[in-house]
C-alpha cells in the first residue's frame, strides 16, 4: 500500500523541501518483473481497466528489460494540461466492466501514469534511501530508457516522470493558471514507508470557492444541503458539514428549525434566501468534490448562484489575466458575454494551443462584439505584455500564441478569430495539407459533405490519414498532417490541384475551382490555391465572428454525413462535446505523412512529365 500524505493549509518553506504537482487520479504502484502489474491502494489489479498503460509497457519491454525488476509509485491520470487532470475520466474507467467500452474509452480519453518515486531498481530495494537519491536514480533510469522526465500532456509516452521544483511559488503559479488540484511538498531526506501517513509529505489543495443556495438540514447526519439554479430550477450540488465553527453550525441549525418547513422527523427545508461559499476541489457532474464550508455570502443575489457561474468559479482565470468589461455582450443573440468567452478560451486551450504554437498569428478583433465593426490584426501592438511571444517577418512584427496567458490576453482584446499559416516559424514548408470546401451558402452545406466524403475515398486509396473539421461558417476543411520540412508548397500544390480537378472532372455540375465568385454559379468551390506560403486558415476550435458564435470544430469522419449541420457547433455545445466525447484531433501529430505521400507525389510528378 502506498505511503500516505498529510493535509496542510500552508506550504512548508526551507531548503529541505521540494515541490511537485498534485494530480487528481488513482494512486497506484507499478510492479514490473516480467509482466507489468498496476495495483491500486487496496491491492486491486488495474491492468484490464487501463490497457493503454499496459500496452505501452509491453511496447517498451526490450528497452527496460535490463533494469527489471522495478517498482514505481505514481498516479493514473487523464491530463487536461501539464498541471491539471480530470478525475471523473479516471473514475468512470474504474467503474467500467465491458472490455469493448474500456478499449474505446482508452482511445478517446487516453491516460498517463505519472511516476514520482522509484521503490525497486534491478530488484534492489530503494525505499530506505532518501527521496533525493531515489529521484536521481529514477531520473537516470528514465533517460536511459527514453521516457519523459517532464510532464507533457500531449506526449504519447504513457509513463512520465513528475517535475520537481525547488521554488514553490513558481510551481503554485503554474498550478493556479492550469486549475490544478494542488501541490505536494516532500522532505528531501524522507524515506518511503508503505501504508504510513507521514508529515514529511504534505498536500496543499488549490481550493475553488463556489456560491450555493442553502436548501435543507438533516439532523440525523448533521449535513446541510446546497443547490444551484439551472434553467430556473434548483438542483442540489452539495451536502456538507465540515468547515463550520460550532457557533456557525448552531446558528444555521436554529435558522432552519425556526424559519424552515419540517419535512420529516429529521429534515428541515428553507426557502431559497441564503448563499454560502463552499470550498471544493472540483465538480464531478453531480456533486462538488471534497466540500467544506468557507463563509457566508449574505449580500449575494441567490439568482447568481447558478450553473454557469459555478463553472467560472471552478475555473478562475490565471492571475496574469486582467479582464476588462466582463459584462460586455459579445454574441448578444446567444447571451454570451466577454467573461463567458474568456472561460471558453480557457477551457478549450489544451486542444487549441497545439495548433497555435509557434505560428505567425492573424486575428480578427471585434471591439464591440460581433454586431460591431471588426478589423484584421497582424502587427504586434505597443501595449502587448512581455509574456506574448513575437516574431519579426519582413516588415511585420507578428504575435504568436504559445500559452494560456497569451490566449486569454488576446481574448480580452476581443480577438474572436484566430487564423494561422500552414507552417510553424521553424520551417518554410507546410506542416499539413488543408483543403477548404466552400459552398455558395450554408443552404448548400450538403455539397461540402459530399465533396469531403469523395476526397476521403481518394485519401484512403492513397493510404493517407486525414482529419476533418467544420470551418465555423458554411464549409468544411480537410487536413493531412505532414512531417515537418519534408515537402515544399510547390509539391503539395501538385497534390491539392490533382484532387480538386479530379472532383471537378467527376461532377462539374456541383464542383468548381473557379476563383471568381460571380462565375461559380451555385457550385461548391474547391480551393487549392489558398494552400500557399503566407496564406492562412482558421485554427481548430477558433470561434468565428458570426451571430451564431460557431466554432471551427474538429469532427470524426463518421459524423460527416447528410444529417451534419454546421450551426450545431456553438460555444456551449463544443465545450460539452470535448468533455464528453474527447478531441477528434488528439492524435493529429501522431499520423504525419511522409512515406505514403512521397509515393503519391512521385506518381503525380510522373504523370505530369508524361503529359
Amino acid at each position: 500500500m502506498p505511503m500516505l500524505l498529510t493535509a496542510s493549509t500552508e506550504v512548508p518553506l526551507g531548503n529541505e523541501w521540494v515541490y511537485e504537482t498534485k494530480y487528481d487520479g488513482f494512486r497506484c504502484i507499478l510492479e514490473w518483473e516480467n509482466e507489468p502489474l498496476l495495483k491500486s491502494r487496496n491491492g486491486k489489479l488495474l491492468n484490464d481497466i487501463f490497457p493503454e498503460i499496459i500496452n505501452f509497457c509491453h511496447d517498451m519491454y526490450n528497452q527496460i528489460k535490463p533494469y527489471l525488476p522495478l517498482t514505481m509509485d505514481g498516479e493514473l491520470v487523464y491530463l487536461i494540461n501539464n498541471f491539471q487532470s480530470d478525475f471523473s475520466k479516471v473514475q468512470l474507467r474504474g467503474r467500467m466492466k465491458n472490455s469493448e467500452s474500456i478499449r474505446n474509452n482508452a482511445q478517446t480519453f487516453t491516460c498517463h501514469y505519472i511516476v514520482f518515486d522509484l521503490l525497486q531498481y534491478i530488484g534492489k530495494d530503494q525505499s530506505n534511501l532518501s527521496l533525493t537519491k531515489r529521484k536521481k536514480q529514477m531520473d537516470r533510469l528514465f533517460k536511459k530508457v527514453q521516457l519523459p522526465v517532464s510532464i507533457n500532456y500531449e506526449d504519447t509516452k504513457r509513463l512520465q516522470a513528475i517535475d520537481v521544483f525547488e521554488d514553490h511559488t513558481q510551481l503554485w503559479d503554474k498550478i493556479v493558471a492550469g486549475n490544478g488540484e494542488g501541490l505536494i511538498a516532500k522532505q528531501r531526506s524522507s524515506t518511503w514507508n508503505s501504508a504510513q501517513r507521514t508529515t514529511k509529505w504534505l498536500k496543499i489543495k488549490n481550493w475553488r470557492f463556489i456560491n450555493v443556495v442553502l436548501t435543507k438540514y438533516d439532523k440525523e447526519n448533521g449535513f446541510f444541503h446546497g443547490a444551484l439554479y439551472k434553467n430556473d430550477l434548483l438542483l442540489e450540488v452539495v451536502t456538507f458539514r465540515h468547515g463550520l465553527f460550532k457557533q456557525e453550525q448552531n446558528m444555521l441549525i436554529a435558522l432552519f428549525q425556526k424559519n424552515g418547513t419540517k419535512l420529516s422527523n429529521n429534515i428541515w427545508e428553507i426557502e431559497p434566501s441564503i448563499c454560502v461559499e463552499i470550498a471544493c476541489i472540483d465538480f464531478d457532474g453531480k456533486k462538488l468534490r471534497e466540500p467544506r464550508f468557507h463563509s457566508f455570502n449574505l449580500n449575494k443575489d441567490i439568482q447568481d448562484c447558478n450553473w454557469q457561474q459555478m463553472y467560472k468559479e471552478l475555473y478562475p482565470l490565471p492571475p496574469s489575466t486582467k479582464m476588462t468589461h466582463p459584462d460586455k455582450p459579445i454574441w448578444p443573440d446567444l447571451g454570451i458575454r466577454k467573461d463567458d468567452y474568456l472561460m471558453y478560451l480557457q477551457r478549450i486551450s489544451p486542444y487549441m494551443l497545439p495548433f497555435l504554437k509557434d505560428r505567425l498569428l492573424t486575428v480578427i478583433r471585434f471591439p464591440h462584439g460581433v454586431t460591431g465593426e471588426s478589423f484584421y490584426q497582424k502587427n504586434t501592438p505597443d501595449y502587448v505584455p512581455d509574456f506574448v511571444a513575437t516574431r519579426q517577418m519582413d516588415d511585420i512584427n507578428y504575435m504568436m500564441c504559445n500559452d494560456i496567458e497569451s490566449l486569454l490576453w488576446l481574448g480580452n482584446q476581443l480577438a474572436l478569430e484566430f487564423h494561422i499559416p500552414f507552417q510553424t516559424v521553424h520551417t518554410n514548408n507546410p506542416t499539413e495539407i488543408v483543403f477548404d470546401l466552400d459552398p455558395p451558402s450554408v443552404h448548400e452545406f450538403s455539397l461540402a459533405v459530399e465533396a469531403a466524403l469523395r476526397m476521403k475515398l481518394i485519401f484512403d486509396q492513397f493510404q493517407l490519414k486525414s482529419y476533418v473539421k467544420t470551418s465555423g461558417g458554411k464549409g468544411i476543411q480537410l487536413y493531412i498532417p505532414l512531417v515537418e520540412d519534408s515537402f515544399t508548397y510547390e509539391e503539395t500544390g501538385i497534390f491539392t490541384r490533382f484532387v480538386c480537378e479530379f472532383l471537378v472532372e467527376q461532377d462539374p455540375k456541383w464542383f468548381t475551382t473557379e476563383r471568381l465568385k460571380k462565375n461559380r454559379g451555385n457550385k461548391l468551390y474547391l480551393d487549392y490555391v489558398q494552400h500557399k506560403e503566407g496564406k492562412t486558415i482558421i485554427a481548430p476550435y477558433s470561434p468565428r465572428g458570426n451571430d451564431s458564435g460557431l466554432i471551427a470544430t474538429p469532427l470524426i469522419w463518421e459524423e460527416v454525413k447528410e444529417s451534419l449541420k454546421p450551426n450545431t457547433f456553438s460555444i456551449p455545445y463544443v465545450l460539452d462535446r470535448v468533455k464528453n466525447e474527447g478531441n477528434p484531433f488528439r492524435d493529429f501529430r501522431l499520423n504525419m505523412e511522409k512515406e505514403n505521400f512521397t509515393i503519391v507525389l512521385n506518381q503525380l510528378k510522373e504523370l505530369i512529365k508524361n503529359d
